[in-house]
């Protein structure tokens, strides 16, 4: 499987845990999102080495949930994908970020 048929697989995962289809994929800056909504980008990859050659590349996304309600179950879902871990949390403007980092 290709990077970007991983990455579409991705997205159609976080889109079935939102319910919805506010999820983005590097939104430009004009774009006015809908909440809650789910942002994610390509964030760096892991590569394993040998015999002067890369023989494994998994790339790492980071997934931003941004919602309105702070209690919401959407961050706890992201969580359970595989090779997901948290990374932070804040608010800004009212809106709540969970972010994490997930490798595909």
């Amino acid at each position: 499987m290709t990077a970007t048929e991983r990455r579409y697989e991705l997205n159609s995962r976080l889109e079935e845990i939102l319910g919805s289809s506010n999820v983005y994929y590097q939104p430009p800056e004009n774009l006015k999102l809908r909440y809650p909504c789910i942002i994610y980008d390509w964030d760096g990859q892991n590569d394993k080495f040998a015999n002067n050659g890369n023989y494994n590349s998994i790339r790492r996304y980071s997934i931003m949930v941004v919602e309105k309600e702070p209690d919401s179950d959407i961050p706890d879902k992201v969580a359970q994908l595989p090779l997901c871990s948290f990374n932070r949390r804040y608010v800004n403007d009212n809106l709540y970020h969970t972010v994490y980092s997930i490798y595909i």
